[in-house]
Formats: structure tokens, sequence, C-alpha cells
């Protein structure tokens, strides 16, 4: 009996190294780093880089691509398959047996390997719910003029747009599960015309068509982008966008978070500003893979991890709280890392969307963060209609587009110092509860709060600062207590210089009435080092 018990464990063992297994597989180090790091545009764009500098954000080894000839050898591998990369995490995301994967460990160059399925990583279901099931929902309702004022005016994002900041010189990238119909959709129409769709990729099918797998994506972004004449406007109307496919609907898959840290990286070389992303994990389809509450603090899974570099490097980053208000309850991931701007859904009315996922996290953090409308919000649908859906799918996306509009007003200020005002400007701040985080923001208090950082902030103590911007003749230039003399450089987008002067701590003002209308990039040198600012000549 004890030998049958034996050879039966022994067929288990062998059963178990012969399933396939997704795994992480970290490598040690990357090629070229200082070369990289001293020449930049090698790596990402020039918006990415003025982007870092304007807010002080560190360009370092992350930003270096994975060694390709690691990746080579490792698809190369017996039984391997290679599905996504992360340069921030210096990994590939990959398929095989425990076998075949655990043998990648022999080679010099792989220091780790972390399994989806926790069990196999030394620490230790039923049929997967579809995550869009009640955004799916559609309520087909007779629509009137403005039918999206209500879940615009309710963050008093109208007040930011009767400023003309819609979004003008900012860029969005939304990462969803599908795009259908947006380059022939009459609510994108402006947007494609006028070249603010900066460009698409599909980072599960490895190609720059995004009709994906869902008409997700069409909706929520339409709810930050969209526009229709009398009829609908998205929240950042004028804003340039990209559109990610990060999720492969059939399937609910680890993967897909790889992919999803993948398009942040992408985002942060394109020097994208404010990301959307509707989704979120939790379950998958093979029960093992599952994330529990324990999981959702932060710091543990991969799309957290990819979140708080993302805000690390400079970007602010709105995600949905999730639907599972009714079944697991709590805010999945990656809306638990702080690096994100979670968002919660209410109603028209401003009460908690029972659906809606709360907080907090394990480790006590309060998630959601901030409230949108969520039930029965105004999208555009893929035939260029506007229907009503529920879900926070696009509370964070209307979110997402006025904190766009927000930052606009005030580019230079931190994206940690933005989304702290938002938090603040919310109606339960002093009294924040699981159902609703901080509540529902005020959006021009959020932005009379962001002007009140003025040069006698304490925030500028150690950083030049431009003001106003836009501007239309006179710029005035903020010295830090440290420094009285700089060189101020103007360069036009594509890179001309247009203008260059002395400039001190007690003569900061600078005259560029004469420039043409446009946007400019400004360089302020001093004490060896160099910080740029975008400005709008009006």
């Amino acid at each position: 009996m004890k030998k049958l018990l034996l050879l039966f464990a022994i067929i288990l063992v062998q059963q178990g190294y012969g399933q396939t297994e997704d795994a992480w597989v970290f490598f040690a180090d990357k090629e070229n780093v200082a070369t990289s790091i001293a020449n930049p545009i090698t790596i990402m764009t020039q918006e990415a880089i003025d982007r870092k500098a304007m807010h002080g954000t560190v360009i370092d080894e992350r930003d270096v691509p994975v060694n390709e000839d690691y990746i080579t050898q490792i698809k190369a591998a017996t039984g391997i398959n290679v599905f996504a990369k992360s340069k921030w995490m210096n990994c590939v995301y990959v398929q095989g047996t425990q076998v075949n994967i655990e043998a990648l460990l022999d080679l010099s160059f792989v220091i780790d390997v972390e399994y989806a399925d926790k069990s196999l990583n030394l620490f230790p279901g039923g049929p997967i719910e579809d995550k869009f099931a009640i955004e799916n929902e559609t309520q087909r309702i007779t629509y009137n003029y403005g039918a999206a004022a209500n879940q615009i005016e309710m963050l008093s994002g109208d007040f930011l747009h009767e400023l003309d900041y819609a979004g003008e010189d900012m860029i969005i990238a939304v990462l969803d599960a599908g795009f259908p119909s947006v380059n022939t959709n009459p609510g994108f129409a402006s947007m494609v015309s006028e070249g603010r769709l900066l460009g698409t990729y599909d980072f599960e099918a490895r190609t720059v068509n995004v009709d994906g797998t869902s008409t997700h994506g069409t909706k929520t972004s339409s709810d930050i982008g969209g526009f229709l004449q009398d009829q609908f406007v998205g929240t950042a109307p004028q804003a340039s966008y990209y559109f990610f496919v990060t999720e492969y609907g059939p399937t609910e898959i680890p993967v897909e978070e790889a992919w999803w840290v993948e398009a942040l990286e992408r985002s942060d070389s394109l020097g994208v500003d404010v990301i959307n992303t509707s989704l979120g994990y939790q379950d998958f389809d093979n029960p093992t893979y599952d994330h529990s509450y324990q999981d959702l603090d932060g710091q543990t899974t991969f799309s957290a991890r990819g979140a708080n570099i993302a805000f690390d490097k400079g970007m602010i980053l709105v995600t949905s709280a999730g639907n599972d208000g009714g079944g697991f309850i709590y805010v999945g991931t990656p809306g638990d890392s702080p690096g994100m701007l979670t968002v919660g859904a209410v109603d028209s009315g401003g009460s908690y969307a029972s659906f809606s996922s709360i907080g907090p996290t394990v480790d006590g953090r309060i998630k959601p963060d901030v409230m949108a409308q969520g039930s029965s919000s105004a999208v555009i649908n893929t035939s260029g209609y506007v229907d009503f859906n529920s879900g926070t799918s696009f509370s964070s996306p209307i979110m997402a587009g006025v904190v766009a509009c927000l930052w606009q007003s005030k580019p230079e200020v931190p994206n940690a110092q933005v989304m702290q005002i938002v938090r603040e400007s919310a109606h339960l701040f002093n009294n924040p509860t699981d159902q609703m985080g901080y509540g529902i923001p005020n959006f021009e208090d959020a932005y009379n709060a962001l002007q009140l950082l003025g040069i006698e902030d304490e925030f500028l103590i150690s950083n030049f600062a431009l003001y106003p911007n836009p501007v239309s003749s006179r710029i005035n230039i903020s010295f830090p207590e440290q420094i009285q003399n700089a060189k101020f450089t103007i360069h036009s987008i594509i890179g001309n210089e247009v203008l260059t002067t002395k400039i001190s701590a007690t003569n900061n003002v600078v005259d560029i009435e004469t420039l043409s209308v446009g946007m400019y990039i400004a360089t302020i040198s001093a004490n060896n080092t160099s910080i740029s600012f975008k400005i709008i000549k009006e």
C-alpha cells in the first residue's frame, strides 16, 4: 500500500512539472546603461525627456531597454514561449512547463523566476466572471443635448473648460481591451482629423490595429476624448491620445498584467502625462493564480509594482476601483497601488453605486481615492451614438480627463502634488469612508488650490517656475533660494533656438511678445544643470 501511495505521489509531481505554467523571468543586468542614460534620446522621445526635466524626474537604469540578446536566448530555450517584457523590472513573461522554466535559472543572466501560481514561489475557484459584465449592459435611452453634462458638472469639470483648459498639449494614454471603429467613429472624428490620435498598439497581438477583443476601450476613451456636436463632450476633448490594447477578452490570465506594465513603459517613453486604465485583476481562469486580499498591499502584484514605478517616473495614473462591491468586495490591483488615483462609482445624484469595489487596502490605506459618476454614465458607442453604461470603468476616464485639464493649468507641478490636491478637494476628505474614499472632487476648488501654489509656496523654494503659462507677452521666472543667476533659452517645438538671454533672481522677466503663437520649450540652465518647461504663447 505504501508503495502504491508513493507511486501515486510521484505521478502527481510529474503531472505538475509537465503542465504549462506562467512566470516572470528576471535578468541580472542590462547593456549600455551609462551610454543610454547619457543620451536619453536614444531610448525615449523628446517629449518624455522634457516632461521628466520639468518635474525633476530622474532618467535611470529602469528606462534602459531589456537586453534583446537575453530575450533571444530565452526564446530559444526548450519549451519556452515569451509573451511580454518589462524594462522597468528587467524581466520577460513566459509560459512553459515548470521543468523548462526552472532550467532558465541555469543561464548566467537569469537571477530569479516568479510564478503566477504563487504556490510555486515557495510561499503560500469556479468560473471566472466577465469583468465587463456590468459595463456591457447597454441602457438605450433617447439622448438629448449635453448627455454628458451631469458627469462633468458633478466634478466642476465645466469650470476648467470655461477657462479654456480642455486638455490642449496634454498627452493621455488609454489602456484597455479594444478600440474598434475609432478611426471612423464620428465621436472621434475631430481627434483623428486634428492629428491628436498620436498612435495605437495592441500588446497582445503585436500590431497597431487596436480593434482588440472588446468594444470596451472605445466607450471608456469616449468619456475622455469623445466629441459629438451638441450631443456629447468628453472631459478632455482637446487632449492628444495613445490607445493601447493590453487585455485579451476571451481569457483572464496573468500575462495581461505584464502587457499592461509594458504599455506603461511605452507611455513613459512617449512623454505621456496621464494614463487611464479601466481594468483590474484579482481572479484568473486558473484559480491558483488568483490574488488574495493579502496580496493587495500596493507592493506585491506585478501590475502594482509597475504602477509604482510609473508614478515614480512622473505620470498620473487613473484607474477604476472595480465592480466587485457585491462579490470579492475590495479594490483589485493595480488600484491598490499608492501611485494610482483609484476611482469608484456613484450614481447621477452622487450616492455610492452598490457595485463599486471598496477599501481599505490590506495595509489600511484609503481606497478608492475619489469618486465619479459610474452609474448610467454617458458614452459614445462603436456606431457613434450616445449610450448609457454603468461601471467604474467609466468613472475612471471621466476623472482622468478632468485631472489632465487641471494639470494643464499648471504642468510644472509634480504628479504627487496634483493628485493630493484632487483628494483634498473631495467632499469627504476629512471623513473618508470605505465605500467612497475621499469622495467626489470639486475641480474648481482644486484649480484654486493649485493656483495658490504661487512663487511663495514651499514647493518652489528649491525649484524654478514659470508664470503665467499660457503667456501672451511677458513671462516671469521664479528662482529657487540657492540660485541667483541663470541662462534662459527658448526653442521651437522642432528644436530651433528662438531666444536666449541671461536672467537673475532680480532680473527675472523675459519679453516674448514677438514670438509667434504656439508651443515652445523653455530651458533654464544654472549650476551645471538644466530644467525644461513647455510654454504656450497666446
